[in-house]
C-alpha cells in the first residue's frame, strides 16, 4: 500500500518538528504555513503554549490576500521580524513544516533573517 502525498507530508513535518524541539533550547519557533493561495507564519512559545507573533499575506491591511508567490512571502517574512522584535524576540528556530526550504518558504525566511531575526 502506497502512502499518500498527505501522509508523506505529515510524516515529514513531525519529523522536522521533532528534531526542532530536541535542538531549541527554549527558543520560540517560527513556524509557516503555506497554502495554494496564502502563506503566513507565526511565533510560538512551546512551553507557555502561546503564539507572540504572527503574520499573513490575509492581513488586508498588507495588501497580499490572495497572493502567494516569493514577493510576497518576502514581505512577510520581513512583517514578522518586526513584530518579532517590537514582542522582544531575537532569537528563533525556523520550521518550515512539510515544505521544502526553497521557493517561498527560503524567501521568507531570507527577509526574516535581514529583518534582524537569528536562526
Amino acid at each position: 500500500m502506497a502512502n499518500s502525498k498527505r501522509t508523506l507530508f505529515q510524516k515529514r513535518r513531525l519529523r522536522v518538528r521533532n528534531h526542532l524541539k530536541k535542538h531549541a533550547g527554549g527558543k520560540p519557533r517560527l513556524s509557516v504555513h503555506r497554502s495554494l493561495k496564502n502563506i503566513s507564519v507565526q511565533v510560538i512559545d512551546d512551553v507557555q503554549g502561546r503564539t507572540l507573533a504572527a503574520a499573513s499575506t490575509l492581513e488586508k491591511a498588507l495588501g497580499l490576500v490572495g497572493r502567494n508567490n516569493v514577493e510576497a512571502a518576502a514581505k512577510i517574512g520581513a512583517v514578522i521580524a518586526e513584530r518579532a522584535k517590537a514582542a522582544g524576540i531575537e532569537e528563533v528556530v525556523f520550521d518550515r513544516g512539510g515544505y521544502l526550504y526553497h521557493g517561498k518558504v527560503k524567501a521568507l525566511a531570507d527577509a526574516a533573517r535581514e529583518g534582524g531575526l537569528k536562526f
